[in-house]
């Protein structure tokens, strides 16, 4: 390992300067490495992995999940009670006397706001589909949808500011009237919802659904007269501006630089912050991200990407070969992995952490008819698509590029990751199949077929796939390819824009159903960037909704993801995810290591040099019987 890292030295000593230019406070309880930078504290516009860990450590919702649970048990949080009627269908939230990071205390009228933010179509939320859930939810969005046509429409190429406020105050009494929620008193939210929904506690857990403080937002709202449209000026995420209502509050941030957090004075539980400072340091190469681990400028590494990474999933392996008595003894009590870990001898070789995650990676096809240039778009059809997966071999890729253990995917939803639900078999890897397919679709060897662009990012060895899958359909098909690398502010736009033809993707599951994964490809579904419509699979999420018989729903989900990975084929499932950790288990405790990989950050604490605490956080033992996918094999790569 030595002889990987020393090429790369000076890589730690230019990260080194990142994380201490300039600042002017002492080094930080807690420093972690977020993979990239945080592109928004904005809870309402937020749906990337490292977005989110920010918004778990400055912002609470009503409940939270327990993430050292195996079942991700859901706890309360701002609401120090609540209550289900008998029918599922209406919630009653009790709030605790919480305070936001300025002593205000916080108030129902908090998260209504931002709960009318996130339906709002001039926010754009990719997660609006969860607050729709809630009776009038989906009413409103159309309605505010319609009004601003009507408005376009009665003003063209015209400003009115008048109009416009006039539309605005329309819209809030629209949401009033519209969307069920009733605030009795103070201290209490009563939200009605259009069906009974079994998983809608852990949507309210999601930062989608994190207060707002309207007082505080409202100075940075901006009216276009020309469109009758609200925008929010992003100054209102900054410090001093921001607002938390979570452990921490925002310090600093210098984009691209570092995220500074300090606790929260006002937080309603601090006996579980155990820290006072967390940095985060802005380090977009991989293989400084290691550098700053093995060197001790940050503690905790989220996302270990860095090239040589299945040398050190090796060289994991290896250890547990060396002590595989002591590891079977401790596996046999169906301890968590990290507490496996931190029991077995220190060895710099134990600190990379490789668990099963509730996520897939896959590959977007863009569907629409047309491409942004006007030509008509071959991955329109099907059967194109279905020849472009039977024509890819999986297994070379997770077996002969990946190396970490991740297993090749033919579904969406990792199996046996939901209790009763049946996955469907997929597609395999059958090129005679896909080359009948290709000619059926009328490019027989690939002639007349446009040249294929494949949209990447350079983090992530998403390269290597890349040509993977280039030479797959090169030889197989016919297909002449391209390779596009994009910085990751420009891919996210152009994936949102659908200015694609494919492009690498990931999904990780935000709740314990198979709504979370299928629901992305939902027509009208805020992250769906496939472009992705079929009346038959949305009909099939809508009867599995209206359906109160258990079984009967997974059934009509398990039809709708065989549609997906069967038939139409919107993605290519490549393979299913492991989380990949890099920290020091003898030294920081708080990490979870459930496949749902939500970690709850403000709980660590590191107890080096006879400093903090000496009962470690862990999940329990496993149950007997227990799935190893929802309980974690302590083995990496397993």
């Amino acid at each position: 390992m030595l002889r990987l890292l020393i090429p790369i030295a000076l890589l730690a000593v230019a990260l080194l300067a990142i994380v201490g230019a300039e600042r002017p406070a002492p080094r930080a309880d807690f420093t972690l490495i977020n993979r990239g930078d945080v592109t928004t504290l904005d809870f309402q516009q937020m749906s990337w992995n490292q977005d989110l860990r920010v918004a778990r450590l400055i912002g609470e919702g009503l409940v939270a999940n327990d993430v050292f649970s195996h079942d991700y048990t859901i706890v309360p949080a701002v609401a120090e009670r609540f209550e289900i009627s008998p029918d599922g269908r209406t919630y009653t939230f009790h709030l605790r006397d919480a305070r936001w990071s300025d002593g205000h205390p916080v108030e129902p009228r908090d998260f209504l706001y931002a709960w009318m933010r996130a339906l709002l179509p001039d926010v754009a939320a990719d997660y609006s589909g969860f607050v729709q859930h809630i009776k009038g939810g989906r009413a409103f969005s159309a309605w505010r949808t319609l009004a601003l046509a009507d408005f376009a429409r009665a003003h063209p190429g015209e400003s009115d500011p008048a109009a416009a406020r006039e539309l605005w105050d329309q819209t809030r009494k629209a949401f009033a009237d519209l969307v069920s929620i009733r605030t009795p008193d103070s201290r209490t939210i009563v939200v009605e919802l259009e069906r009974p929904t079994p998983f809608f506690l852990d949507m309210v857990a999601f930062p989608g659904f994190f207060p707002v403080r309207e007082d505080v937002v409202r100075r940075y709202e901006l009216l276009d007269p020309a469109t009758g449209r609200i925008k929010w000026n992003a100054a209102w995420t900054k410090p001093p501006n921001l607002v938390t209502n979570g452990p921490f509050e925002v310090e600093s941030w210098k984009f691209k630089r570092d995220l500074r957090l300090q606790r929260n004075p006002y937080y309603w539980n601090p006996s579980v912050v155990s820290i006072d400072s967390i940095s985060i340091p802005s380090v977009e190469d991989s293989v400084s991200s290691v550098m700053a681990f093995e060197t001790g400028a940050a503690d905790w590494v989220s996302d270990v990407l860095a090239p040589f990474r299945a040398e050190l999933v090796a060289r994991k392996r290896a250890f547990y070969a060396e002590h595989r008595a002591e590891y079977e003894k401790l596996k046999a009590q169906g301890l968590d992995p990290i507490e496996i870990d931190r029991r077995l001898p220190p060895d710099p070789r134990n600190n990379i952490h490789v668990f099963p995650a509730f996520g897939t990676y896959f590959w977007n096809f863009n569907c629409s008819r047309t491409l942004p240039d006007g030509r008509a778009n071959p991955l329109a059809d099907p059967r194109v698509r279905r020849a472009l997966a039977l024509a890819t071999d999986k297994r070379a890729i997770a077996e002969g590029i990946r190396r970490v253990g991740e297993q090749p995917a033919a579904t969406l939803i990792p199996p046996s990751s939901i209790g009763n639900y049946r996955s469907p078999a997929g597609l395999g890897f059958d090129p005679d199949k896909a080359r009948e397919l290709l000619a059926e679709a009328g490019y027989p060897g690939g002639k007349g077929f446009i040249t294929l662009d494949l949209l990447i990012t350079k983090d992530g060895g998403h390269e290597l796939v890349a040509q993977t899958l280039a030479k797959d359909w090169e030889r197989i098909l016919g297909i002449n390819t391209t390779i596009t690398v994009q910085e990751i502010k420009v891919f996210r736009e152009r994936l949102k824009n659908k200015n694609y033809m494919t492009a690498r993707a990931s999904w990780f599951g935000d709740y314990g159903d198979p709504t979370s994964f299928l629901d992305v490809s939902r027509t009208d579904d805020g992250n769906n960037d496939r472009a992705y419509s079929n009346p038959r699979f949305d009909a099939l999420l809508e009867k599995a909704a209206k359906e109160t018989d258990p079984d009967a729903r997974l059934r009509s989900l398990e039809e709708a993801e065989r549609i997906l990975v069967e038939d139409d084929l919107p993605f290519l499932p490549i393979l299913f995810y492991v989380n990949m950790y890099l920290f020091d288990a003898t030294k920081l405790t708080g990490i979870s290591s459930h496949p749902r990989g939500a970690q709850l950050l403000y709980r660590v604490d590191l107890f080096n040099d006879g400093k903090g605490t000496d009962k470690p956080l862990a999940l329990p033992p496993r149950k007997p019987g227990e799935h190893p996918h929802q309980t974690h094999d302590g083995e990496p790569g397993s």
